[in-house]
């Protein structure tokens, strides 16, 4: 019965999702190439919250957890397990006063209405993953402007996007490099749950009625320890909020 509800409502949310990108990919050029960098930022946000707004639709609702936690006025290396597109859409959303920039594959930089224009304009890089020097490249660029600007890049570990919430091993070179080249970030520590299930039937029909959960650990200083420690540290963090 769910599976059948979520037919006409995955249309619903569908038509809304592709108007939200169109509509806002003439927006961000116009903020973009006539007032710079803070209207595109915000411009963005306002994307982000409609495309969270979008969700509602399927029943979708959103708990995220400690957002006192984020600092403010360093730079930050937001660190999550990835389940779904939802993950990406969520902390852009919600975590906006930190200015969120995303570690995405280069598949995405082109194509896609809004997403791949903000990719390739709002600070984010793109990475290939079948050329790992290209990746470690872009990813060191990465980490000094969040250095420089004192702003947030997302990470997620994994690499592929897990369909069933439980974790794949997480890599660390792309981790190394944005704390060896960002010294005086803060590692953020993000436990994504259930997001996997808004795809658990592929993406058509999508799953309705979820709770997705996002919770913030404690922040640690890249300074404070060895990476190798900072790096289990932080798997572990992840990894044991994970519900599956």
């Amino acid at each position: 019965m769910q599976k059948l509800l979520a037919y006409p409502l995955s249309v619903i949310y569908y038509l809304l999702f592709g108007f939200t990108l169109v509509f806002f990919h003439v927006v961000q050029w116009i903020c973009f190439n006539l007032f710079g960098y803070e209207a595109h930022k915000k411009s963005v946000d306002v994307l982000c919250f409609f495309l969270v707004a979008n969700t509602y639709v399927l029943g979708t609702r959103y708990k995220m957890r400690n957002l006192d936690k984020l600092p403010s006025g360093v730079p930050l290396i937001i660190a999550a397990n990835h389940q779904s597109l939802y993950d990406i859409t969520t902390i852009g959303w919600f975590m906006r006063k930190t200015h969120p920039k995303f570690v995405s594959k280069i598949e995405l930089g082109k194509g896609i209405p809004s997403i791949s224009y903000n990719l390739n304009h709002g600070g984010s890089v793109l990475i290939d993953r079948k050329d790992s020097k290209q990746a470690l490249t872009a990813i060191k660029e990465m980490s000094q402007y969040i250095e420089a600007n004192k702003r947030a890049t997302v990470i997620f570990p994994e690499g592929t996007r897990s369909k069933t919430g439980k974790p794949r091993r997480f890599a660390e070179n792309g981790l190394k490099i944005l704390c060896k080249y960002a010294p005086s970030a803060y590692v953020v520590p993000v436990t994504i749950n259930n997001s996997w299930k808004m795809t658990k039937w592929g993406s058509f029909p999508l799953g309705i009625g979820n709770k997705l959960e996002f919770i913030i650990h404690d922040p640690i200083p890249v300074k404070d320890m060895p990476f190798p420690e900072l790096f289990a540290k932080t798997e572990q963090t992840i990894v044991q909020d994970i519900k599956v």
